[in-house]
């Protein structure tokens, strides 16, 4: 079982992937595609590793922080979740991000996840409730717990200067989450004046 992997970057593909070598072997790894920009080829790489493995194949999950490692399992063991669709809200929503959307209970921000719908939404932010938390992430307290997350912010402000629903999950689904609200806000009007 492989825990972490330490080598260079030889490679990184558009679909999510990155070739490292450890030790003289060549390794797939699966990462985010929010931390897909940092892995440059010819750079030493240190990343945590989940060995998945199913009756038709093995696949290694990367990942920069434990924060990311811990809520890509946690994620995992959700009922219904596989890995794609993990990483896939890992791309969307940092660790300390999405404790605050299921805080929050953000259905509209796991929507923005790419084939989450309303439903899905609502069954992981139950599922999740007792399961996520900053302390099991190991996380700095920083969060938004108790208030509303950055990205609700922002939708409700886009709402308000009359964008449609669409425009604002498009144009959200473009932005980091964990900025704050400000940041978040100037980044999506900038996006939507170009559009």
């Amino acid at each position: 079982m492989i825990g972490s992997l330490r080598g260079e970057i030889l490679d990184r593909n558009v679909d999510g992937t990155v070739l490292l070598e450890a030790g003289g072997v060549g390794y797939l790894v699966s990462v985010s595609q929010r931390v897909i920009p940092e892995l440059e080829p010819g750079t030493p790489t240190f990343l945590l590793i989940h060995h998945h493995i199913r009756e038709d194949a093995q696949t290694l999950f990367g990942f920069t922080s434990k924060e990311d490692k811990a809520t890509f399992q946690i994620l995992l063991a959700t009922h219904g979740v596989g890995p794609a669709m993990a990483m896939s809200v890992l791309a969307t929503h940092p660790p300390a991000s999405l404790v605050d959307i299921v805080t929050n209970n953000d259905i509209a921000a796991l929507q923005l996840v790419p084939k989450v719908g309303k439903k899905t939404a609502e069954r992981l932010i139950v599922e999740l409730k007792n399961r996520l938390s900053l302390d099991v992430l190991d996380g700095d307290g920083s969060g938004t717990a108790g208030g509303h997350s950055s990205v609700a912010d922002v939708r409700e402000a886009l709402a308000g200067l009359g964008y449609g629903t669409d425009e604002i999950r498009n144009v959200l689904r473009q932005l980091p989450s964990d900025a704050d609200s400000a940041t978040l806000l100037r980044d999506a009007l900038k996006t939507l004046s170009k559009s």
